[in-house]
């Protein structure tokens, strides 16, 4: 953005989402004059920086949907929104499958996200070559699900690529091999202790999870069928201490799902809210000389 004229001879531009302005001379200033606050000028590029802001958080909350939930992408949908830059640097890098007729994709033939126009996509595949695949459909798939995953992992490394939205290097869970497929509940994370309930309720929304009924929750769609992952945080007094409980997958109609019938998708996705949740219990001194 070029620099745009506002009152008292100043001059003022956006430079990487941080207003700056320059004098009559021309010499950049530290800080925006207080006497520019109310300038129209000035007032404009703020909103558009907030709006910008709103937008690039949009975008990222689209994709992470759209890896969470499996959902199928059109590629149309890609080409219609690749000149935005925003939407631009959200996509690029990110590690995606050609769906076939049948909704599936083939794991070992993915590629990084590159260039999207109609019916086509633009990829760097795993040999290092850029290649240009016919689609109609992508997918972006969840790290879970990639075979190749720790081969990806590292050529993104070696690459230099850094992803806006956590796809490669998400936490993930693999259901342990010797678990009772009939059991219902996780209590891995139980136990976890917060001064207030409210501490526990504000880090679950700061990290995407509603609460709903004393859970924070977190909804996939896997495998044609919703399932939910609900995690214990309390529901009494907002001010009273609380404790994490279970963990919990249930259908649409709420009801508990046996572990054995839990897809890896809603699997991994609930086992790291519930993680990420009581990571930020309160740690007794005893408990943190233990870890150290």
């Amino acid at each position: 953005m070029g620099w745009l004229v506002a009152s008292g001879g100043y001059e003022v531009t956006l430079r990487d989402s941080a207003l700056v302005a320059r004098n009559a001379k021309g010499k950049e200033l530290r800080t925006v004059p207080a006497a520019l606050r109310d300038d129209p000028v000035v007032v404009g590029l703020r909103q558009l920086t907030e709006w910008l802001g709103r937008h690039e958080a949009q975008c990222r909350a689209d994709i992470e949907r759209w890896l969470v939930r499996s959902l199928p992408v059109p590629v149309a949908v890609l080409a219609d929104v690749w000149p935005d830059e925003t939407w631009r640097t959200a996509l690029t890098d990110l590690v995606v499958g050609v769906l076939d007729d049948a909704g599936g994709f083939d794991p070992d033939a993915v590629g990084f996200l590159r260039d999207a126009t109609a019916g086509q996509i633009g990829v760097v595949n795993l040999d290092g070559d850029t290649v240009r695949l016919p689609a109609e459909r992508v997918v972006i798939p969840h790290p879970v699900t990639l075979t190749e995953l720790d081969d990806l992992r590292e050529f993104a490394a070696d690459l230099g690529v850094k992803q806006s939205v956590d796809q490669l290097f998400r936490q993930i869970f693999v259901r342990p091999a010797g678990l009772d497929p009939a059991a219902l509940r996780i209590g891995e994370f139980s136990g976890g202790r917060y001064a207030e309930l409210r501490h526990a309720t504000s880090r679950a929304t700061k990290l995407g999870y509603p609460v709903r009924g004393g859970n924070a929750v977190c909804r996939v769609f896997e495998g044609g069928v919703t399932v939910e992952a609900r995690f214990w945080i309390g529901s009494d007094d907002p001010y009273y201490q609380t404790e994490t409980g279970d963990l919990v997958f249930t259908d649409r109609k709420g009801t508990a799902l046996p572990l054995g019938q839990v897809g890896p998708v809603a699997w991994s996705e609930g086992n790291r809210m519930a993680a990420a949740l009581y990571a930020g219990r309160v740690v007794d001194k005893d408990e943190s000389e233990e870890q150290a």
